[in-house]
């Protein structure tokens, strides 16, 4: 039977543990600053998926992803000690992509106002090519009369 509350409760727990276990347990002084982003944990608690980023540049960010990857087996015995279950899943490390992608939605939203506004601009000095009013009006009385 799946369980898919206690499958949260479990990757919340370990979100937890393994950034303890990346300031405790990980002594490389290489490694930068990781935050732990999210983690998903499989209906059968058997597979951990943990979504991390690194500040700094794109060296960094591959050193840090290597150091971490290296050190999988530590902080994997580090995560089973803190969990209250018979089996430790397996952990997989994954850099996650949402502050790169999040920036770049941010770039053209700000394009897309800014061509927006030059726009509006244009629009409000706008004048008719031709009269103000290109359709041809029926007689009024007003007319006839003169």
């Amino acid at each position: 039977m799946v369980d898919h509350a206690r499958a949260r409760k479990l990757a919340e727990r370990i979100k937890v543990l393994v950034a303890e276990a990346l300031e405790r347990a990980v002594k490389d002084p290489d490694l930068g600053f990781v935050t732990i982003t999210d983690v998903r944990v499989t209906p059968d608690l058997q597979h951990a998926k943990i979504f991390f980023t690194v500040f700094g540049s794109d060296e960094d960010k591959k050193r840090s992803g290597a150091i971490i990857e290296k050190n999988r087996g530590i902080i994997r015995r580090e995560v089973g000690r803190g969990l209250s279950i018979r089996l430790t899943p397996t952990i997989e490390f994954v850099t996650d992509e949402v502050p790169e992608v999040a920036a770049h939605l941010n770039d053209v939203l700000a394009e897309a106002k800014a061509r927006d506004e030059e726009i509006a601009r244009l629009a409000a000095e706008a004048k008719f090519a031709g009269d103000e009013n290109p359709y041809k009006e029926p007689k009024s009385h007003d007319d006839d009369e003169s």
